[in-house]
């Protein structure tokens, strides 16, 4: 399996090259060469499958040239051995919801079940086998903790996580800042989000210092990412058993909807993604108008959505712009000197014929948990209410499911507003909150971070 880059389709990389580099040369994301379509047949076989044997099949197509299938299983195994839930993940009917959660790993967040994978390919592609490698990475609250769950301790790597100083939740920062061993590295940056991404990719781009640290990424940007993320869409509609489901997913980056994206294209009968987002709102703003033009970040209730570059559009847009690698290269420099790019109003009409996309605010989020728990008893966390609110402004579609993306412990003070309660810890959480937090503050700098990393490496 070759990959090429969305801005250049002549370049041929290996699932171990893009796994350790995550951006592409020249700032375009990684792409596979092929996409396996399943059959009917082959989709009823796939149904038979619990979790762990469906993760492997799935996962399987991405990296065949560079891990073996009963390796990859064994690897998947291990990496979800820690999981509450046997089956990685659970579906639950809430009321007239289907509620896909997702947030029963170590770091109680959706993240975990790509990044625990992530964490054991690390070892098994031997990346940093001769030569440390360092992983630099930007969270918006909850892939940090993920990533150092997935790699603390880990032999010749270096984890560094930028994440938006008094921007996350404090059970987010706490968890992300209490764990992990002496390899990890928390950064906390003065700026939002956007400001971290922006530095991680800025250094990525930088050929002199990421080839002079080795650095590596795992951000939503790499490949690796995405492919674990398929497995869930494709799960869940086998334990549906619909001829044809949507799902409505809490997103600000893209890539867990796009996940989904790929699943339809492998030939799973999706009807709808639709994207939930706050009131950073670029891509319901995108999609509806076709105007992709990126706004102050706002911060909400939902901080993990408190962002307005959505870096993984940009493999959208490599096939709603019929694969052409220089019309996507195009939009970027617009992006890049102009601060927005357009699109034509056929290319929204591709877009909207597999998504919708829905704001919700703050306020609204607050009703929706109240309201699901004075109904049913249930606690969601405030990403996940976004889900349930998208699903309701559609009407006309039957058997959404919706993604719960976080344990609602991480929000305890939003939870606390909308039901007046506190939530005790979950018992997979293996975290003393009182604990001393470890991370430095530095500014919204790409030459300090840079400063900062060659400083720990020495």
């Amino acid at each position: 399996m070759n990959y090429f880059s969305t801005r250049d389709k002549s370049l041929k990389f290996s699932f171990k090259d893009i796994f350790l580099r995550g951006l592409a040369p020249g700032g375009g994301l990684f792409l596979p060469a092929e996409i396996k379509k399943y059959n009917q047949k082959e989709l009823n076989n796939l149904s038979q499958l619990n979790y762990n044997e469906l993760a492997t099949e799935i996962i399987f197509n991405f990296c065949s040239d560079e891990i073996k299938k009963k390796e990859l299983s064994s690897l998947i195994q291990k990496s979800y051995s820690s999981f509450k839930d046997k089956e990685v993940v659970n579906l639950k009917k809430i009321g007239e919801i289907d509620l896909l959660e997702l947030y029963h790993g170590p770091t109680l967040a959706f993240k975990d079940i790509a990044m625990q994978v992530i964490g054991n390919m690390y070892d098994y592609l031997e990346v940093a086998k001769d030569k440390t490698v360092n992983v630099v990475v930007a969270t918006s609250g909850d892939t940090g903790s993920a990533a150092i769950a997935a790699l603390s301790n880990r032999k010749n790597i270096n984890l560094f996580i930028l994440h938006p100083h008094n921007k996350i939740s404090n059970i987010q920062r706490k968890i992300m800042t209490t764990i992990g061993g002496a390899n990890i590295y928390n950064i906390a940056i003065e700026g939002s989000f956007d400001d971290c991404q922006k530095i991680v990719k800025e250094l990525f781009n930088e050929d002199s210092f990421r080839l002079k640290i080795n650095m590596s990424g795992v951000n939503s940007i790499n490949w690796a990412r995405i492919v674990c993320q398929i497995v869930y869409y494709f799960y869940s509609f086998f334990r549906l058993k619909k001829n044809k489901i949507s799902f409505s997913v809490p997103t600000g980056n893209f890539g867990d909807i796009y996940a989904g994206y790929v699943a339809k294209k492998m030939g799973l009968p999706i009807n709808k993604l639709i994207v939930a987002t706050n009131k950073n709102d670029i891509l319901q703003r995108v999609i509806n108008t076709g105007e992709y033009k990126p706004d102050t970040v706002k911060s909400t209730i939902t901080p993990s959505m408190d962002i307005q570059v959505a870096s993984n559009f940009e493999r959208l847009l490599y096939y709603i712009l019929d694969e052409s690698d220089s019309k996507v290269g195009s939009l970027m420099n617009d992006l890049s000197s102009k601060s927005l790019f357009n699109l034509e109003k056929k290319e929204i009409d591709k877009i909207k014929k597999d998504f919708e996309a829905v704001k919700i605010t703050d306020e609204e989020t607050v009703s929706i948990i109240d309201e699901i728990y004075k109904e049913h008893k249930f606690i969601i966390d405030p990403h996940t209410a976004t889900g349930v609110g998208a699903a309701k402004n559609f009407k006309n579609l039957r058997d959404i499911v919706v993604l719960g993306t976080a344990h609602p412990y991480k929000f305890n003070d939003t939870i606390k507003k909308a039901i007046g309660k506190n939530l005790d810890s979950p018992k997979h959480l293996k975290l003393n909150i009182d604990k001393k937090e470890t991370f430095d503050i530095i500014g919204n700098s790409n030459s300090e971070v840079k400063n900062y990393i060659l400083a720990k490496i020495k």
